[in-house]
């Protein structure tokens, strides 16, 4: 793998990383919760490693605080303590975990900009800040595709668990074929992760006389054409003032550009060739173009407000919308006044529903041993002990997925969200920050054409970067 520098790497990938997660710096992650640190080792033996003579601290770099470490006292220092029990058990591995390596843990908050610099210059120095760091993908990526993360592959042996029957971590997918630079844990929790739903108001589809999108799935019905049948139908002036006062459509366009691109079975930027130019992504663009501009069945994008676009449907002004375990969690306390039914996406015109992927794998978090860390085998052996709190009893460990549930609100959107994280694909372009301009594409002033012809060097050579 060819090394470049990392610091051109973190300037192509930390805006748009930003933008990714609302434009905060102190962000978890657009999950809102803990997607790595749930599971753990089963053996807790990934080889043959060495106890230091001298107390070592395994330093784990994140951008918000992780329970439980060394620093820690009691399980009350965590302030979302809900089960005593299973807090008790996070917090006794430490110590486990310590008198076994001779270590020290300690997570360090470096914030959501202090941790990409923190990569960005020490690693690049080759006295790395962090044993480990946890990384969103929109730059992690970027940073094991140009040599600055271990390769697992070269460090563990051939049987330890990661390589092999992936009980506690799985590789994470950085589009290519060779190596294991980044990794996520794998839990009961782990299907549900980075999944965003199509969301609809139960009321106003029952009102209009609409099918259950669900059913016209099951009947292979469920199109990008049906769908836009419901939109107009739903579009309405309620009140007869002339003003379109409830909206067939209304989310963030980032979720909406990922979902659509996988329902009809292309991505942007999956390889070191763009995409964005195909027939494919044109017919993506198109429809996204027409619901704003053309029927008019999206509520017009909010320049001045990012997050309230996610946040429309609370109102009731919109009928179809983009949801996710997160969003519901962060909205669990509003008075809605309406049913909130997850479905599957619909369709597209180049797509079909064996190949349709649910979820993208290039979003989210996951853990990186950088280049240049003393001992990295140790250090990995010592992580995945230390997330072995559950002792190897896997039923334990996936017992407790309340927070989903309760996320979720129904057993029937529970299991739509399940079925969504069973298949993934892999599309980099919004990790790549260049300035697309989709608020031009939304508003009109740019035709779906145009916009390929704008940008597909820009995509073309923000890939020669990371892949050659």
């Amino acid at each position: 793998m060819k090394k470049k520098l990392l610091a051109l790497v973190l300037s192509l990938t930390m805006v748009m990383s930003l933008a990714a997660c609302g434009g905060s710096d102190d962000k978890k992650t657009d999950s809102g919760k803990d997607t790595t640190v749930d599971s753990g080792d089963v053996s807790g033996d990934s080889g043959d490693v060495t106890k230091p003579t001298e107390t070592r601290t395994i330093k784990i770099g994140t951008w918000y605080d992780h329970f439980y470490d060394s620093t820690h006292t009691d399980i009350w220092d965590d302030p979302s303590v809900s089960d005593e029990e299973l807090a008790q058990a996070h917090f006794d591995i430490v110590k486990e975990v310590e008198d076994k390596y001779n270590v020290r843990i300690e997570f360090v908050n470096l914030t959501f900009n202090g941790i990409q610099e923190s990569i960005n210059t020490s690693i690049l120095s080759g006295k790395p800040d962090c044993d480990i760091y946890e990384v969103d993908l929109s730059f992690g990526i970027g940073a094991a595709l140009n040599g600055f993360a271990t390769n697992l592959e070269e460090v563990l042996p051939a049987d330890a668990d990661i390589l092999s029957e992936e009980m506690v971590f799985s590789p994470v997918n950085i589009g290519i074929d060779e190596g294991v630079y980044l990794f996520g844990s794998n839990s009961g929790e782990t299907v549900y992760y980075n999944t965003y739903m199509l969301a609809y108001n139960k009321q106003l589809l029952e009102a209009a006389g609409l099918e259950a999108p669900a059913d016209l799935y099951e009947r292979g019905e469920w199109t990008w054409d049906k769908w836009r049948e419901y939109m107009i139908a739903l579009t309405q002036d309620t009140d007869g003032d002339g003003v379109i006062d409830v909206y067939g459509y209304g989310s963030r366009f980032d979720f909406l550009v990922y979902n659509m691109l996988q329902s009809n079975g292309t991505t942007i930027a999956s390889s070191g060739t763009e995409n964005l130019s195909s027939p494919e992504v044109g017919e993506v663009l198109d429809f996204i173009y027409n619901m704003y501009n053309v029927d008019r069945v999206a509520k017009p994008w909010n320049v001045e407000d990012f997050d309230s676009n996610m946040n429309n449907y609370m109102d009731g002004s919109v009928a179809f919308y983009i949801d996710a375990a997160w969003i519901s969690s962060q909205n669990k306390n509003a008075e809605l006044g309406f049913d909130i039914v997850w479905c599957p996406w619909p369709i597209g015109p180049s797509g079909d529903a064996a190949t349709n992927k649910t979820k993208n794998v290039s979003s989210g978090n996951a853990w990186m041993i950088p280049a240049g860390v003393e001992d990295p085998a140790f250090v990995y052996e010592v992580f995945e002990a230390w997330q072995n709190w559950y002792h190897g009893d896997t039923e334990y460990r996936d017992g407790d997925l309340t927070w989903w549930e309760d996320c979720a609100m129904t057993e029937e959107n529970l299991a739509v969200m399940a079925s969504y994280g069973e298949r993934g694909g892999f599309d980099l372009w919004n990790a790549l920050n260049i300035e697309y301009n989709w608020p031009a594409l939304l508003d009109g002033t740019m035709t779906a054409a145009q916009f390929q012809e704008t940008n597909k060097q820009l995509v073309q050579s923000a890939l020669d970067v990371l892949f050659n």
